[in-house]
């Protein structure tokens, strides 16, 4: 059989995870990344398109005359890839722009849930900020501020103070530091407890959830500083049991894939609840409608099913009939970013290690903010560089294995947590 030509639009950790995980499949093979990373060069071929390149992704698809196209982050979603590619007749997995709307308006997604008995926070949706301003200054503390649109996980605040909210309030809806995506805002009471991610597959109709994960979003260790857009993943969670999934499945995944159904936004991709486990059960604080990234770095590594297999039955509404395997060990995928990130970092600092990881059992290391120059020296190239995933027979060897692993790691400024996954690992003593 001649090799089956896919084009995964991203460049980061993401895509790297997921064309590794075809390249463990039992199917020939051709990838191509626009605009992919130094890891992803080892197994395809990267090209000078970015991501939000549509009419270029477009072209190229149609010349090189591919069989699957991957949309995997949420920009090119929320520009329409999708619909664009399907206009055409060509092959693409992920959801069209009215059911990526889930992500990329804030307010859509509350008032979708509002409407389909879907647990949430309480909320209010503003595009005037002395309204918004009087809003929270007769609100309770601490309260969430969110930019509506799409801002790379930094477009949120949990503030403490009203002075600290109303700061945010001001940058988001008149100093326009988001951008368009500031226009509107959702102020939401602030949930309390342990927050997990969910993600389903979906065919537009049948579902299949993939074992619970938990990323850890803040900069520093024990959840200080600023956010990020992930800095580690566990996976699967040792404190949600079957219980708990089922009844997330039946209150927040089954009314939200048969609700967008219902509203004429058939939902086929992956579905990605962020999740906060309160005192009065689990409670919807955000919708990603893709895969995760750290996340996906783990699930990679935990699937014991082929992943085409998994796209071509959510394409062609065949999940039901799909049985997907999970191998029964632990996961986890630790980020190491450049100095500065989240907010300036440098670029272009020499990494070293890598090789001698790389032989490492258990240990699989996915390039993000990665690229080489001219002598084939390994560069930093953005905020996040790499995810040192691992393996073992629980959660604390596979947080073992992958520590020892960054330690071999070396490039100046590095940073990284030294906890992830400290909070479960306390929870099981």
């Amino acid at each position: 059989m001649a090799n089956q030509k896919i084009l995964i639009i991203g460049g980061g950790g993401r895509e790297h995870a997921i064309g590794w995980k075809i390249k463990q499949g039992k199917r020939a093979t051709q990838l191509y990344f626009t605009p992919g990373n130094a890891g992803t060069a080892q197994i395809g071929i990267n090209l000078p398109l970015k991501a939000t390149d549509i009419s270029g992704l477009l072209n190229f698809a149609k010349e090189e005359l591919i069989d699957l196209t991957l949309a995997l982050p949420d920009d090119p979603l929320a520009l329409g890839v999708v619909d664009t590619f399907q206009a055409e007749n060509l092959r693409i997995w992920g959801p069209t722009k009215a059911a990526s709307e889930l992500e990329w308006s804030k307010a859509y997604a509350k008032d979708f849930m509002k409407r389909h008995n879907i647990p949430t926070a309480k909320y209010e949706v503003f595009t005037d900020y002395e309204k918004a301003k009087t809003y929270i200054e007769k609100g309770n503390l601490p309260i969430v501020i969110k930019a509506s649109g799409l801002a790379l996980g930094k477009g949120v605040t949990v503030a403490q103070t009203k002075e600290d909210a109303t700061n945010f309030l001001k940058k988001v809806l008149l100093d326009k530091i988001f951008g368009s995506a500031g226009n509107e805002v959702v102020i939401e009471e602030y949930l309390s407890g342990v927050e997990i991610s969910i993600h389903a597959i979906s065919d537009g109709k049948n579902w299949k959830i993939f074992p619970a994960s938990q990323d850890h979003k803040r900069i520093y260790d024990n959840n200080a500083g600023p956010n990020t857009g992930g800095m580690g993943t566990i996976a699967p969670i040792p404190f949600v049991d079957n219980a708990l999934l089922a009844r997330i499945e039946k209150e927040i995944i089954a009314p939200t894939i048969i609700g967008m159904a219902h509203e004429g936004r058939s939902f086929v991709g992956c579905l990605y609840p962020g999740i906060m486990l309160t005192k009065e059960g689990p409670k919807v604080f955000e919708f990603n409608s893709r895969f995760g990234d750290p996340e996906t770095q783990t699930y990679m590594r935990l699937l014991d099913t082929d992943i085409l297999d998994i796209f071509d039955a959510s394409i062609d509404g065949k999940l039901a009939d799909l049985k997907i395997g999970w191998k029964n060990i632990s996961a986890c995928n630790i980020a190491i970013a450049s100095k500065g990130y989240p907010g300036d970092y440098e670029k272009g600092k020499i990494i070293s290690g890598i090789k001698e990881v790389a032989t490492e059992e258990n240990i699989v290391v996915f390039h993000a903010g990665t690229k080489l120059d001219e002598n084939g020296n390994l560069l930093t190239n953005g905020g996040r560089v790499l995810g040192v995933s691992a393996t073992g027979q629980n959660l604390k060897e596979a947080l073992q294995n992958a520590y020892s692993a960054i330690s071999k790691i070396k490039f100046e400024g590095m940073q990284y947590r030294s906890d992830i996954g400290k909070e479960a690992l306390a929870m099981l003593e």
